[in-house]
């Protein structure tokens, strides 16, 4: 079954209580920080809803052309300049219809800058020892991306969260998100607990609530 496309709604309350549960348990071991986030998307992708809008409204003008039986540059440019706003439309309500737009460098770039936008504006780098690690997921693109504050690359290359993040994005593909999420919050758990132990005046510095 499809999930939804939007943030508060993608995870369910359950799935919510259990990501949360995940985390408490994760963070049990391990001074380190773990929080995680929703996003619908990560970009507007302007470029896809204006190339996707000229390239429906252009097909329906030559649709309607022939079925007229006026097939001239006269007919399809007025027909085209008419349709092309509904057509962007379409692309703005239908967000998903723009993947095929959008490259996929461009969609990584924009999840990867998404989520270090997102780690400032939550302040979640005022962790004591620098060590919390956000990870992001951005829904319309079906990518994650898993970033550590200061302390934490300082201990631990960010290539080692990449197979993380990507056990996480084909979960989301194949409807079992919540199940690789979990899973991936006790494994940054465990890489946290080897460079972060536990300290005895250790304090919950992050929500364990899933951000959205």
């Amino acid at each position: 079954m499809m999930k939804s496309c939007k943030a508060h709604t993608f995870f369910s309350d359950e799935e919510k209580e259990l990501i949360r549960q995940a985390v408490t348990d994760a963070e049990s071991r391990t001074s380190g920080e773990i929080a995680t986030m929703v996003v619908d998307h990560s970009d507007r992708y302007h470029e896809a809803e204006v190339l996707g809008g000229i390239l429906v409204a252009g097909l329906v003008a030559l649709t309607v052309a022939v079925v007229m039986g006026h097939v001239t540059i006269w007919i399809y440019i007025p027909l085209v300049c008419i349709l092309y706003i509904p057509a962007r439309l379409l692309f703005i309500r239908a967000p998903r219809l723009k993947l095929p737009f959008i490259n996929k460098l461009r969609m990584m770039h924009a999840v990867r800058e998404r989520a270090v936008r997102a780690f400032y504006e939550k302040k979640l780098y005022k962790t004591r020892d620098e060590n919390g690690i956000l990870i992001f997921i951005s829904i319309l693109e079906r990518k994650v991306w898993i970033l550590g504050d200061r302390g934490v690359d300082r201990q631990i290359p960010h290539a080692s969260w990449q197979a993380h993040a990507q056990e996480i994005s084909t979960g989301i593909r194949e409807g079992s998100g919540c199940a690789a999420l979990c899973a991936v919050i006790g494994k940054c758990g465990q890489v946290l607990a080897e460079h972060f132990p536990r300290k005895e005046d250790d304090t919950n510095e992050l929500p364990d609530d899933l951000i959205s």
